[in-house]
């Protein structure tokens, strides 16, 4: 076994690395070729094992019998810290992420029909002229630097899920503040202001129920044709509403969970053809690739970087033996780069066929929202292609400091018309 990389615990996991240096491709490929089932230990964080490759993480998946959603929750937290995660905002709602079988799979049948591909095509108008208003705004600046993620990126898919999900346009942007506070939670820019973290905790989860109680009481006193209204009069298998915390919950996840991956998987994309802009050509020379190009986008860009699982019995993990209680943190970005599986996978391919990637996740909790987010991308490269003759950088990008869902911070541009 070669040298450990220096800090490479620190490197992989920690907010200020990611803000500084963005995700760790090289200690990713350090681990998955010496240690790719990694014991981790940061100072004032939990203890876990970091996985790396592709194989290693579907197995986990696949095994929501072994490895908790709900158990020890999804996300890291400091070391000293109960189990009750009173700090965790997602702590006020109750989401389907954090939940295991058979809650799960009865909490996520509620939305499933909307989001499979025929209830997307419904929404095809909205995610269209959404895409069109976004372009339409960014060709304003002309040829000036523009922020791709304030004026594009962020701005798509918050118009989108606003209208499924009832939140008037003069919320918008305080949703936007609130979705950035959450997942850049440890952020100084963009995180809730203040050094009590219990506090601000708190202030979210309120801001939140205010926000989305206000929709649920007006959809059941005037029901429409869209998502808020299913979510608000939703019932189970059992026949039983879907309780006040449990639909709060899934206005939480549907909104911030579908806003910033799809905001990242965006900039990534702009970001991945300013480094490679002979695939952007290549994309606008031959538009029937924009299927496999959304694919290598979310591949490219793993929005969401890692989730938790915690065993609760010991599980053996090729030569590693995961004791009861032990937390495993599923690095997909590390595994969206696995020479296992992906041929040439530092390159970015907007043809690349055969895409395993698992910027979705994988099996029980593969994104409800995948077709949802690939038609979203989908139009804003159409127009991307059809009205954008080339791009430029126009100033260095910065990365938000969250290891859990991360892409840019900012990424200034400068954009040729066609």
């Amino acid at each position: 076994m070669t040298t450990t990389p220096p800090a490479i615990d620190e490197a992989i996991i920690t907010a200020k690395a990611y803000g500084d240096q963005s995700f760790p491709f090289a200690e990713w490929g350090w681990l998955r070729a010496n240690d790719p089932i990694h014991w981790t230990d940061v100072d004032e964080l939990e203890n876990f094992w970091a996985i790396t490759r592709h194989r290693h993480i579907t197995e986990i998946s696949a095994r929501p019998d072994v490895f908790s959603s709900e158990v020890g929750n999804i996300v890291l937290f400091s070391e000293d810290q109960d189990f009750d995660r009173e700090d965790n905002p997602f702590n006020s709602m109750r989401v389907i992420i954090q939940m295991d079988p058979p809650d799960h799979r009865e909490f996520r049948k509620v939305a499933s029909g909307f989001f499979t591909p025929r209830g997307i095509e419904r929404l095809d108008e909205i995610v269209n002229d959404t895409a069109r208003m976004v372009i339409d705004q960014l060709s304003s600046f002309g040829s000036e630097p523009v922020d791709f993620v304030a004026e594009a990126a962020q701005r798509h898919p918050l118009r989108v899920l606003c209208t499924i999900l009832g939140v008037p346009p003069e919320d918008e942007d305080r949703l936007l503040e609130l979705t950035s506070q959450l997942f850049a939670f440890d952020d100084p820019e963009l995180g809730p202001p203040g050094d009590d973290r219990q506090a601000a905790a708190d202030l979210l989860g309120l801001q939140f129920y205010e926000m989305f109680n206000a929709i649920i009481e007006d959809r059941r006193a005037n029901p429409q044709d869209d998502l808020a209204t299913l979510l608000a009069n939703a019932t189970l298998e059992s026949g039983e509403p879907m309780g006040l915390v449990e639909t709060l919950g899934y206005y939480l996840i549907v909104f911030n969970a579908g806003h910033d991956t799809t905001r990242h998987s965006l900039s990534g994309a702009m970001g991945a053809f300013l480094e490679n802009p002979d695939e952007f050509a290549r994309l606008k020379a031959d538009p029937s690739l924009l299927k496999t190009a959304v694919d290598e986008i979310v591949r490219w860009s793993a929005p969401v970087n890692y989730m938790k699982r915690t065993a609760i019995e010991d599980y053996q993990l090729d030569d590693v033996l995961i004791k009861k209680g032990d937390r495993v943190c599923m690095f997909y970005g590390a595994a969206n780069r696995d020479e296992e599986v992906f041929e040439d996978p530092d390159r970015f391919d907007v043809g690349r066929e055969h895409n395993r990637h698992l910027g979705f996740g994988w099996a029980e909790h593969y994104c409800l929202g995948a077709h949802l987010a690939k038609a979203s991308i989908t139009a804003l490269l159409e127009q991307m292609i059809e009205r954008i003759d080339s791009i430029e950088p126009a100033g260095e990008p910065t990365h938000t400091a969250s290891s859990f869902v991360h892409g840019y911070k900012t990424l200034p541009v400068k954009v040729n018309w066609a």
